[in-house]
């Protein structure tokens, strides 16, 4: 799945049982607390509410993941998690993801996607911003640890 020039070498798939301790690695590396379990993504794997994908590129079968929730009777997807590992960083992971993402939540007949973030995580702030997100609301003390969050929805054409 392509989403522009700079993610035109990443490849996106569902992820599948066998991906499960790369996600596991992944989700200690990325985030300090707030982390799923590794019975929480093999629900996912096997969920019709949630899709998994991970994202690949040069040659290196994983850089990222993404997990998104549907919710039956709503046509608001949520973007439950986005995450790279430092090594794929300025490859367009992030951006890949997050296209895919969309994709399937049109394939859903979803209107928009909603995410949460950490108040303090600039760098993911940047990213969904230049995707289009717009901030909708502030979270205080969302986060396991006390941290702040914002909500950004996006709508999907």
């Amino acid at each position: 799945m392509q989403s522009s020039p700079a993610t035109a070498s990443v490849c996106v798939r569902r992820a599948e049982t066998s991906d499960l301790d790369n996600l596991m690695a992944l989700e200690q590396d990325a985030f300090d607390s707030d982390r799923m379990s590794r019975a929480q993504f093999r629900r996912h794997l096997d969920s019709d509410s949630a899709q998994v994908l991970i994202a690949s590129a040069h040659h290196r079968r994983f850089l990222g993941a993404a997990v998104v929730f549907f919710r039956r009777g709503s046509r608001v997807a949520r973007l439950y998690s986005l995450a790279g590992h430092l090594d794929g960083r300025g490859l367009g992971i992030g951006s890949a993801l997050a296209a895919a993402v969309e994709v399937a939540a049109r394939r859903r007949h979803c209107y928009a996607l909603r995410l949460e973030v950490r108040g303090d995580n600039d760098r993911a702030i940047a990213l969904y911003e230049r995707l289009g997100y717009r901030r909708i609301g502030r979270l205080p003390a969302y986060y396991e640890d006390g941290a702040d969050g914002w909500r950004y929805q996006k709508a999907l054409e």
